[in-house]
């Protein structure tokens, strides 16, 4: 019944739940959650691209999420790649995971007995071999990512579509901003390698909880941090400026004066025993540099 009917009819109209109504979380308060989401992911996908290696599991660290959007992915990328789309949950939220060529190629490379070199020059496109490992890492990774949000119970995730181009693929609007995070693998005897992945804010916020709910009193009031015996703890607080992935041919060419253009994030982190407590922005006071609290957690 549409609502002008329902008020001839002397009917109340319905009044939803202001939980529902609520906004959705702003891209700083998200940052924390998917902080916590690469940790799950580091461990789930250190099994599964054990398979890739015929050997032990890698050791997989996560870098600091960054925020941006599929123009910035894009400009960032200086080689082939190859971008999947993974869709997450009952409802298909994607997900953007890229796998830049030479980390491929050297995999493809161990997977037939070599050693895990690189070509000399880069093709301009993926050979099947290359194309028939990105699917299987389609899967691992897709795997992982339903691990991670899910919990106990995982959610269905699956690879739905790839291509070199972003402009072609379009896995999202091109326009909304995105949290992506970088996954390092470090293994004995071989070059270390990375993946990355880019949530855009709308499967964020569908995935882990989406609204803002109504705090419920607590039946006792916590500890006062600014009390005794907790106000006089030392604790060693660190603003992370940048954290950026650099190859190790790379590293190994550096000379004194090289330049490295690095982009501090619009969001710096604080952390504490490696733990994100608050994010702000750079600036400075009294001709020092500060950071301004923008989010506390």
């Amino acid at each position: 019944m549409k609502p002008e009917r329902a008020l001839k009819a002397g009917r109340p109209l319905a009044r939803h739940c202001a939980d529902l109504l609520a906004e959705a979380p702003s891209l700083d308060e998200l940052v924390p959650a998917v902080s916590l989401l690469g940790g799950k992911l580091s461990r789930t996908l250190a099994a599964a691209l054990a398979r890739f290696s015929g050997g032990g599991a890698p050791a997989v660290s996560v870098g600091m999420p960054m925020d941006g959007n599929l123009a910035s992915i894009d400009a960032d990328i200086e080689t082939l790649a190859s971008h999947s789309v993974i869709a997450v949950g009952s409802e298909g939220h994607p997900v953007l995971a890229t796998f830049t060529a030479g980390p491929v190629l050297r995999l493809v490379d161990r997977a037939f007995g070599g050693k895990g070199d690189e070509p000399a020059t880069l093709p301009e496109m993926f050979p099947l071999s290359a194309d028939l490992l990105i699917a299987r890492l389609e899967v691992a990774v897709a795997e992982a990512l339903g691990e991670a949000f899910g919990g106990s119970e995982p959610l269905p995730a699956r690879p739905l579509r790839r291509d070199t181009s972003l402009r072609q693929l379009a896995p999202f609007p091109k326009t909304e901003d995105t949290i992506q995070i970088a996954l390092d693998m470090d293994e004995e005897g071989f070059a270390a390698w990375s993946l990355s992945i880019a949530f855009p804010q709308s499967t964020l916020a569908a995935l882990l909880g989406g609204r803002r709910r109504r705090a419920i009193p607590a039946a006792a009031a916590p500890g006062d941090p600014a009390s005794e015996p907790y106000a006089s703890v030392p604790l060693t607080v660190s603003a992370v400026l940048v954290d950026m992935p650099l190859g190790f041919a790379q590293l190994s060419r550096l000379r004194p004066g090289d330049v490295l253009p690095i982009s501090v994030a619009r969001n710096v982190p604080l952390m504490v025993e490696g733990r994100t407590i608050a994010t702000g922005t750079i600036g400075d006071l009294d001709d020092r540099v500060a950071v301004q609290i923008n989010h506390a957690f």
